[in-house]
């Protein structure tokens, strides 16, 4: 698994791939946070927090995170280096989570410098006691397993088609609906006492950003994780 870990991280950093994908995400965020006059401002909000960047940051993994994805198997199926992976000694999971931890670690990397906001909105508070750090470290761990949410449903998407673009298309088709779909029908109504929001992954998003870490929401995307890496090894193992 390691190796093929390493594979993946020398593939983006090889080329400008992983650079570019890191500096469009900072440089978007950091436009849309403390450049562009709107309601993400936070320099114009009135005060310090980081709810804009917790905001828009999911919204941005929806697109950044399958065109990183796409073309961990699209590629291999295309060029046919599928069938010399098979051949090495190493199973699918390891595969699977090779490429898994490789994507996910670029977008942990990409994360890390936005750490400094953190440091900043508390130099921008007139009380830096009043920061609420403990909603801050939560949003940032909902973050981190959206990421992995998404990141696996980009994979599986990846695992559909030879064509890059195609697997983009499907990934972020996807990841929205898992992200908002659920939110949209929740709004139509529940079934019973259960309301059909908590199966998407904002819902649960929302309830770690409060600062309050749910066994509950923690299990949710380990499930959904785990369950489009099933049918990535699936597909995966049915192209032998």
């Amino acid at each position: 698994m390691l190796a093929i870990l390493k594979k993946e991280l020398n593939l983006f950093f090889a080329t400008p791939i992983g650079y570019l994908v890191i500096a469009i995400f900072l440089l978007i965020n950091g436009l849309f946070l403390w450049v562009f006059k709107g309601d993400f401002n936070i320099l114009n909000a009135g005060f310090a927090d980081l709810n804009s960047f917790f905001f828009i940051t999911p919204w941005f993994f929806i697109f950044m995170i399958p065109a990183i994805t796409m073309r961990t198997f699209s590629d291999e199926i295309r060029l046919g280096t599928i069938e010399i992976i098979k051949t090495k000694p190493i199973g699918s999971w390891d595969i699977i989570l090779g490429k898994y931890f490789g994507s996910l670690l670029l977008i942990l990397i990409a994360l890390i410098p936005t750490l400094t906001y953190v440091y900043t909105i508390s130099q921008l508070s007139a009380t830096p006691e009043t920061v609420d750090y403990g909603s801050m470290f939560g949003s940032y761990l909902g973050l981190l397993f959206l990421a992995s949410a998404i990141t696996a449903i980009g994979m599986f998407s990846s695992s559909l088609s030879e064509n890059q673009i195609v697997a983009f298309i499907i990934g972020l088709l996807v990841s929205f609906f898992m992200f908002y779909g659920f939110e949209a029908i929740g709004d139509l109504g529940s079934v019973g006492n259960f309301e059909l929001k908590n199966l998407g992954l904002h819902a649960r998003f929302i309830n770690i950003g409060r600062g309050v870490i749910n066994t509950k929401d923690l299990v949710y995307f380990l499930s959904v994780t785990f369950f489009f890496l099933f049918l990535c090894k699936t597909n995966f193992d049915l192209k032998q």
